[in-house]
């Protein structure tokens, strides 16, 4: 019989130590199982001290961490310590976008830790600016086949979770997206238990006796958000309500100070639902309006689905141990072709750059990487093939940076990433108004971005657009 296991080299390098600190009865299928939810009989966590927690710990091994709001940045810290300490080498931490100091991406860790990120957040990008640190270009509803694939075979997965209830079962709460693939291919799981993590319902569910080391942590968890949105924001929320969303929408957005300016605009609207890898605190206003509902969704009626968090604490106040939250794998919430069956599927993101003939950067900033590809084109793909023929690839930027310069250019910047195709970009939005491109040629793309772009320079992009087309863009 074949055995699904978190391979059968769960813990078998580790056995004797392991048998020695963790509680256990002797080994059965139900010891290897590698579904979180599964209980295994007569297992137990070893509940210890952070740094007690990675005495398994040696040169070599792969450590993946949870992120966003959920990074187990107390263990992170204790990780990198014991490393320090041990003075060992060459141990990949991968991740998704993380919160906190990130320390094992210090100088100082130099040749013992290297962060190898899926998405970067701004603790890595130093690290990865100066040659310490790996950024892997890849869609975020992909991520789980780097750990089914074992093209990423961690040795550690250092999670953070809710405490167990009556049942023994725990909570990824605020982040499940890349989490479940992760730890399931993990041959040891180091838990921070943390009476401030929401519990959520969906996918985010782990059975304490799947944890090998847990240790009790009570520290609230990072917000983002509160900010208001700029005049130019609000703008660009407005073209985007008023002229894109229509009521009974299915929407997907992110966090920032754009999808939160676009919520804000909202509030006339009726029967919105929400289909997005993470969602932002806008979303609490538009729900207790009413304007929120989910009922006009095809699947996931009645429910907001999401796979990752990061926000306010009111945010977190919100999901928790609420029904009317789903937290999903991303493999899922991003998979193109569920995306395609919500109703008027409405696809908002953002960029760094435009150039004149649709082609959007947002992961780097000329040959210096910044983010990475996230959910992006999962959205913009799956809304572009809604099966309602409605859906609305969004890309909303404003027109200039912070000092004057266009971010709609005749090209993109030496060495920037293309992350969505020309071919992809449906819709792109600025304060100035809506350039739509799906059907456009090149001359009336041009056209339409320059349109869309700062007043100040759309002669010079009109220059540049008839050097490069030998036509002018209004021709």
């Amino acid at each position: 019989m074949a055995v699904s296991v978190r391979g059968m080299s769960r813990r078998l390098g580790h056995l004797s130590g392991v048998l020695s600190t963790v509680k256990t009865t002797p080994r059965t299928y139900f010891t290897y199982t590698n579904e979180p939810s599964q209980p295994i009989k007569g297992k137990e966590p070893k509940w210890t001290t952070a740094e007690e927690a990675f005495q398994d710990l040696k040169s070599g091994d792969t450590v993946f961490s949870q992120g966003a709001a959920a990074t187990p940045v107390h263990l992170l810290n204790a990780m990198t310590q014991v490393g320090k300490n041990k003075q060992l080498k060459d141990i990949t931490v991968c991740h998704m976008h993380t919160e906190g100091p990130a320390a094992y991406t210090d100088p100082s860790c130099e040749g013992i830790f290297r962060s190898c990120s899926f998405f970067m957040g701004g603790n890595v990008r130093k690290a990865v600016a100066d040659g310490r640190g790996d950024a892997i270009p890849i869609f975020l509803s992909e991520i789980p086949l780097l750990f089914t694939k074992k093209i990423v075979k961690p040795d550690i997965a250092v999670i953070q979770v809710s405490p167990p209830d009556q049942h023994g079962f725990c909570s990824l709460g605020t982040s499940v997206d890349c989490v479940r693939a992760g730890m399931s291919h993990s041959k040891i799981i180091v838990a921070q238990v943390n009476p401030n993590m929401p519990r959520t319902f969906g996918d985010g569910i782990i059975h304490i006796s799947h944890i090998d080391y847990a240790v009790k942590v009570d520290e609230r968890l990072p917000t983002h958000g509160g900010k208001p949105p700029t005049d130019v924001e609000l703008q660009i929320g407005k073209n985007i309500a008023e002229n894109l969303v229509e009521d009974g929408a299915t929407l997907q957005m992110g966090i920032g100070s754009i999808p939160d300016a676009v919520l804000a605009a909202l509030t006339n609207h009726k029967d919105l639902g929400i289909h997005s890898e993470m969602f932002a605190g806008g979303v609490i206003d538009l729900v207790n309006r009413g304007c929120v509902t989910n009922n006009k969704k095809s699947i996931h009626r009645g429910r907001i689905v999401g796979s990752f968090l990061i926000g306010t604490q009111d945010l977190y106040d919100f999901v928790d141990n609420n029904p009317f939250i789903e937290m999903l794998v991303v493999d899922y919430v991003n998979n193109t072709g569920v995306i395609a069956r919500q109703p008027k599927m409405t696809a908002i993101n953002s960029c760094i750059e435009v150039d004149l003939t649709g082609q959007i950067s947002s992961d780097s900033i000329g040959t210096r990487m910044y983010s990475g590809f996230g959910g992006q084109v999962d959205f913009i793909r799956g809304a572009a093939e809604g099966l309602d023929g409605k859906g609305k690839p969004i890309i909303a930027l404003p027109s200039t940076t912070n000092k004057g310069e266009s971010k709609i250019s005749p090209v993109l910047k030496q060495g920037a990433g293309v992350v969505t195709t020309r071919a992809h970009a449906h819709y792109v939005v600025t304060e100035h108004g809506i350039a739509y491109l799906f059907g456009k040629s090149l001359r009336q793309r041009a056209h339409a971005l320059i349109n869309v772009a700062h007043p100040d320079h759309r002669e010079a992009l009109e220059k540049a657009a008839f050097e490069r087309l030998k036509v002018m863009p209004s021709a």
